[in-house]
């Protein structure tokens, strides 16, 4: 059997966590060959769109200089970095989840998150600290908020750079142009994969395969068929290869489905913005700033708690209210209270904008929206507005809420009255799904008893039990890379 072999490992995919699983395979000497249905420069899946955030545990700035060595003196002294505790992540992901994820996979994931970013660091990813996204400035001081101290330096491109370099340097054989079309078994056994590659179609064996293929984000049908009506018409953030054939492959020869099926990572994303995801512009497309104005539907009203929690806790489950709204859009809405903070996002080429001296002219401005409703609904939520006018803090939840609205807004409530006003429409983008393939904790595909498929092992987007209608920002990248490298571990162990 071995001698039909043409490696040992072969993994499914090339982002974060498939580059992880491989580039683990070689530190235990094992062969492995990567298969890559896109071509070189769209090469990496969903990483090659993302920020590049990662939510980790820390006590303190001294486990922090373990993954961003470069900060400096004077850096550190300016910032509170404060610290995210193994319970705090716990809590993030069991609240946002609504405690239906997996706990032994939630656990691995947590506990393996600091030790996964400095295996990253040694493979030459570097990492920067948040100024930017997660930190704002009080009394002189950068104080960082929401358990995302760190991001990867060059965002998803610059992280699939070093992989790839790394890859050379290891010896991973990355075959593009190929895509996986089957599993090929030796009776139970996975032994391979049946794939096509530019017009020829041909087995690859192997001892192990592992998934790292993403999700069925980017397939129409799966959306319409799982998730429900009109998430065929849902904006693809990230790559259009993930088709879900990687689930079609697992799910075809017994593997358990798990997970939320019908859930997804949406968010707010330019009406306008292309089909799938556009590598000049990256994930500028998104629209952050909400929590800090107010969103209105075609009709003029508030659909939404614009400040119920934090940005990075709220963002991933908004895209499912908008697409739920009228012609599945809205408009958010800021002043000039608002105006200078707004993200960087928001200062691209590529929006659709509208901006106006009055709340009057705006309302004629609002493409699709009916101008009386909104008019209606300014007034009331202006006049459901405390008094007083507090510096805006976004790295804590400042209790400032609405009173009297069927509606509330429960923090960041400031009255919107300062013109010029500037409004952003925006649509659902779809990130990934959250339905996925049943997993051990060691990365082991489950058939429909639970029981370990035998050579078969996912990490990445494919996983299903992890995420349930709510995420926590930067967990996805830092999940690939923890089950990824155990994957890779299983993978090349496996006899």
């Amino acid at each position: 059997m071995s001698a039909l072999r043409d490696c040992d490992v072969i993994v499914v995919g090339a982002g974060n966590a498939a580059m992880a699983a491989a580039l683990t395979v070689r530190e235990h000497g094992a062969r492995v060959v990567v298969l890559e249905a896109a071509d070189p420069d769209n090469a990496g899946g969903n990483t090659r769109y993302a920020a590049g955030q990662m939510r980790t545990t820390y006590r303190g700035v001294e486990d922090l200089l373990e993954i961003v060595p470069d900060l400096t003196a004077a850096e550190i002294a300016s910032s509170d970095f404060g610290s995210y505790l193994r319970e705090s992540y716990l809590e993030d992901v069991g609240r946002l989840t609504q405690y239906r994820c997996n706990p032994e996979l939630v656990e691995t994931l947590v506990d393996g998150s600091h030790a996964a970013l400095k295996w990253m660091r040694r493979q030459g990813v570097r990492f920067q600290a948040s100024y930017g996204r997660q930190a704002v400035k009080v009394d002189g001081r950068y104080k960082f908020w929401g358990g995302l101290p760190c991001e990867v330096w060059g965002g998803g491109p610059g992280l699939l750079e070093a992989y790839y370099r790394a890859a050379d340097k290891a010896g991973v054989e990355v075959r593009h142009h190929t895509h996986a079309l089957d599993l090929v078994l030796d009776g139970r056994r996975v032994v391979g994969v049946h794939c096509a590659s530019r017009g020829d179609v041909f087995d690859l064996r192997a001892k192990s395969v592992v998934l790292a293929c993403g999700g069925f984000e980017a397939n129409a049908e799966m959306r319409a068929r799982y998730l429900g009506p009109n998430w065929d018409l849902a904006k693809v953030r990230g790559t259009k290869f993930n088709t879900g054939q990687g689930l079609a492959m697992a799910l075809s020869i017994g593997a358990s489905a798990a997970g939320h099926w019908s859930g997804a990572h949406s968010t707010c994303w330019d009406l306008n913005a292309p089909e799938t995801g556009d590598l000049r512009v990256g994930d500028g497309y998104q629209k952050f700033s909400y929590p800090i104005g107010v969103m209105v539907n075609a009709k003029g009203m508030r659909f939404v708690d614009e400040g119920a929690d934090l940005q990075v806790y709220t963002y991933s489950r908004i895209g499912r209210e908008i697409l739920a709204q009228p012609g599945m859009f809205a408009w958010q809405v800021f002043d000039q209270r608002a105006v200078p903070l707004l993200r960087d996002e928001y200062r691209i080429r590529q929006i659709t904008k509208a901006t106006a001296p009055t709340l009057e002219a705006l309302a004629q401005k609002l493409e699709g929206v009916d101008a009386r409703g909104f008019l209606e609904t300014m007034e009331d939520f202006n006049r459901a507005v405390p008094p007083g006018e507090p510096p805006i803090n976004l790295s804590v939840k400042d209790g400032r809420a609405t009173s009297g609205l069927a509606l509330p807004k429960s923090n960041w409530a400031y009255r919107i009255d300062r013109g010029p006003f500037e409004a952003y429409a925006v649509t659902t983008g779809i990130t990934f799904t959250f339905g996925g393939l049943r997993i051990s904790p060691r990365a082991q595909v489950l058939d429909a008893a639970w029981d370990p498929i035998p050579g078969l092992y996912a990490c990445g987007e494919i996983v299903g039990g992890i995420f349930y209608g709510g995420y926590p920002g930067g967990t996805g990248l830092v999940s690939g890379a923890v089950f990824g490298r155990i994957a890779g571990r299983e993978a090349a162990a496996n006899d």
